[in-house]
């Protein structure tokens, strides 16, 4: 293969990745406290003498836009949103993790849980577990968890000086290398969940859009392939 050659593929591949990440936001426009991801895309240039500058599309990283989905209330008790900065924090096998997604339940042990069972932390660090006896839950917008028996616990809110190092697992939990911050005033609402930040409508122009360039390239690729074909061809007869 020439140089045309690889220079399609390279964008074939930039494309092929973007037109998955726009898929994956769209899968998840309806998932609690998701954050669509942006592709970042780069040139690698070489220059030669003969051939002068070419460029190739390198697949440089992912970003996370960290703008806040829209909050919509649900009359669930333990359904609960944060405005404003925040992460609740999780008990998984794999260490604590961190979510935005606050559709909450209790398990049989009476431990409030994600959707996952993945049990809610609080300022102790440990899972917050209501008595059979607690019926009527109140949680006040610091976090403080009530019952007509008293306070429960406050639930841990934590945020981070460089949200954007955060590493997704999945579509709902984050894993961190830095050490999280206590927020000492959460803004907590009960009985609302924070929806996704995806703009379906957005987001399907924007995968036509990828999906059309993607077809650009693949037809360039195969115009390309016919080129070299013919060459090849026209070589072998003047041979015989």
């Amino acid at each position: 293969m020439d140089q045309p050659g690889y220079v399609v593929l390279s964008r074939l591949a930039a494309q092929l990745r973007a037109t998955q990440v726009l898929a994956n936001n769209l899968a998840n426009a309806d998932t609690p406290g998701f954050r669509a991801e942006r592709p970042v895309f780069a040139s690698f240039v070489t220059r030669s003498p003969d051939q002068g500058e070419v460029r190739y599309s390198l697949d440089r990283a992912t970003w996370r836009d960290g703008r806040p989905g829209p909050i919509g209330t649900t009359g669930n008790p333990l359904d609960l949103a944060l405005r404003g900065d925040g992460f609740f924090v999780l008990e998984t096998p794999n260490g604590d993790r961190y979510t935005r997604a606050g559709r909450f339940t209790l398990d049989a042990a009476g431990r409030i849980t994600d959707a996952d069972g993945h049990a809610v932390l609080d300022t102790r660090g440990a899972p917050i577990t209501l008595s059979p006896a607690d019926s009527r839950i109140e949680i006040q917008s610091d976090g403080t968890v009530r019952s007509e028996n008293g306070v429960v616990a406050q639930l841990r809110i934590v945020r981070f000086a460089s949200p954007e190092r955060l590493k997704a697992e999945g579509a709902r939990l984050f894993a961190a290398e830095d050490a999280p911050e206590d927020m000492p005033r959460p803004q907590l609402v009960q009985g609302a969940v924070e929806g996704s930040n995806v703009s379906a409508i957005g987001e399907m122009t924007r995968l036509t859009e990828q999906v059309r360039q993607f077809q650009f390239a693949t037809q360039f690729a195969e115009r390309e392939g016919d080129r070299l074909s013919t060459a090849v061809d026209r070589i072998l007869r003047r041979r015989n």
